[in-house]
Order: C-alpha cells, then sequence, then structure tokens
C-alpha cells in the first residue's frame, strides 16, 4: 500500500550524499527516496524504552525533523531499555537528553524537545506541526490520547506496545485503516502501573516502528494496516492478527476520508 503524503523539495548535500549512500543505493530508496526521508516530520511521544530505538535509527536514516515529547526525567530503572541515555544523564528530562543523543548522531537533523505530558489542550497543537506520530508511549490514556488527535488530524499513528517478552505493533492511517479504539475498544485509561519488561524487546518493537516509518515515507512495501503484529521473545514468534474498523467507533467512524487518497 502507498500512502505518501510527504512533501517534496529539498536538496541534499555532499556530505549527506556520503552519510546516506548504504541506503540511497538501493532501489527502493534512491535520491528520491532520501529527499522524501529529508523532507518528513516525524513526531516521537516517549523517549524511553521504544523511543530510543524509533529515535535512533530515524535520526540515522536522516529524518529532517523529529519532535520528542516526555514529561519524565531519567532515573536509574530506564537504563536496562533505554539506550538513548546514559549514567551522566539521570535526573534530566528525557526529551532533553533525548535531543541531544540524536543530534550527536546526526548534526543534520533538526530535533525538537518537549519536556511536558500531552493533554486534550496541547496535544493537537503539537501534532500539527509533523506530517506522522510514533507511538512509543507506556500507558494508556497517552495512545488512546494520541490515536484521537492523529485520526481527527489525519496523521498516520505508529502504534507500538511491550510488556515482558511480548511485543505488538500496527500502523494507523486515518480513513483507511482501523484505529487503536477498534482495536481496544473497551479498555480503561486510568493510569497504568509500572510495566516489567526484558531490555531487549522494545529494541525490537522500536526497531520495527521506526521501519515501518521509513516504508511510509517511500512508499514501499506492506505496512501493518489492519493487522497487529505480535511478537513473542522467549518463542522467537512474530505473528500477524487481523483487525477489522468498527463501523460504531467513536473515533474513526465519524472522520472525514477526502483528504486522503492512495498514491496510484
Amino acid at each position: 500500500m502507498e500512502v505518501v503524503m510527504v512533501k517534496m523539495g529539498v536538496e541534499l548535500s555532499e556530505e549527506e550524499l556520503e552519510r546516506y549512500q548504504r541506503q540511497i543505493i538501493l532501489p527502493e530508496v534512491g535520491i528520491k527516496g532520501q529527499q522524501k526521508i529529508k523532507a518528513a516530520k516525524v513526531l516521537l511521544v516517549g523517549a524511553g524504552g521504544l523511543g530510543s530505538p524509533v529515535g535512533f535509527y530515524l535520526a540515522a536514516a536522516g529524518i529532517g525533523k523529529i519532535g520528542i515529547v516526555d514529561s519524565d526525567a531519567i532515573d536509574l530503572s530506564n537504563l536496562n531499555r533505554q539506550v538513548l541515555h546514559r549514567n551522566g544523564d539521570l535526573g534530566r528530562a528525557k526529551a532533553e537528553s533525548a535531543r541531544l543523543a540524536l543530534k550527536n548522531l546526526n548534526q543534520d537533523i533538526e530535533v525538537l524537545a518537549y519536556p511536558m505530558r500531552l493533554t486534550q489542550q496541547n496535544a493537537e497543537k503539537t501534532v500539527m506541526d509533523y506530517d506522522m506520530v510514533v507511538d512509543c508511549s507506556d500507558n494508556f490514556p497517552a495512545r488512546f490520547l494520541m490515536n484521537q488527535v492523529c485520526v481527527h488530524s489525519g496523521k498516520p499513528f505508529f502504534y507500538g506496545a511491550v510488556s515482558g517478552f511480548e511485543g505488538q505493533m500496527m500502523t494507523i492511517i486515518p480513513g483507511l485503516t482501523p484505529c487503536y479504539n477498534c482495536l481496544f475498544p473497551n479498555m480503561s485509561t486510568s493510569p497504568d502501573k509500572p510495566i516489567p519488561v526484558i531490555g531487549v524487546v522494545p529494541g525490537v518493537i522500536g526497531m520495527i516502528q521506526a521501519t515501518q516509518v521509513l516504508k511510509y515515507i517511500l512508499g514501499q512495501g506492506d505496512l501493518l494496516v489492519g493487522k497487529l503484529s505480535l511478537y513473542n521473545a522467549l518463542k522467537l514468534d512474530l505473528l500477524k492478527v487481523d483487525v477489522k474498523r468498527s463501523l460504531l467507533c467513536p473515533v474513526c467512524s465519524v472522520v472525514d476520508t477526502s483528504w486522503c487518497e492512495p498514491t496510484p
């Protein structure tokens, strides 16, 4: 499925051509694909276990603008999985620590930190500056809020979650696919307790999320649309389950889809 909404019109410097040469020589990327990547603006909601691999790989790939939303500060218990951060970052705002780490990896990109909690009052304004949103959060209230904002504003939403040795992912294209609320229509939105997790699992799920983002930008390959991907590290299983769009969904059943037409 190709649904590329990213605007073009950017040039690549000689340094960028050298930095990204290994992906530019891919027939699925090329110069035009790298320009699409550079033109893209991606918002990460969360700078922890999922946000770390997503941020690292999107920054390394050359995403032109990355925003990072996280209201927490770094503590020692984060460091088994949140590889954007180091011992020297303890006590620092996660969003700012992530911004510094990504700029240190790639000086050519723009990285903005939003050290705040997303609310009904600020979420829509924050999302408007970006082409798409990656769910790197660790709680249901944040996911339901971002799903609602993304669906109503027509922004693709790349869902991901982890627990223990397991993880799951789904790509949500407003107007075309089921949304997060279709997947979990009766889930409680009360605050969550800390989630137990082995550190490598967010790495696996985050890298797949980053891959989905790049595929969407490039218009290449199959996206996890209408499908929930389930990963079990103990069994080394990666399964896909069909998800149907609910005609009664209070979020996506009332959305105007005229803005979005698949690329031929």
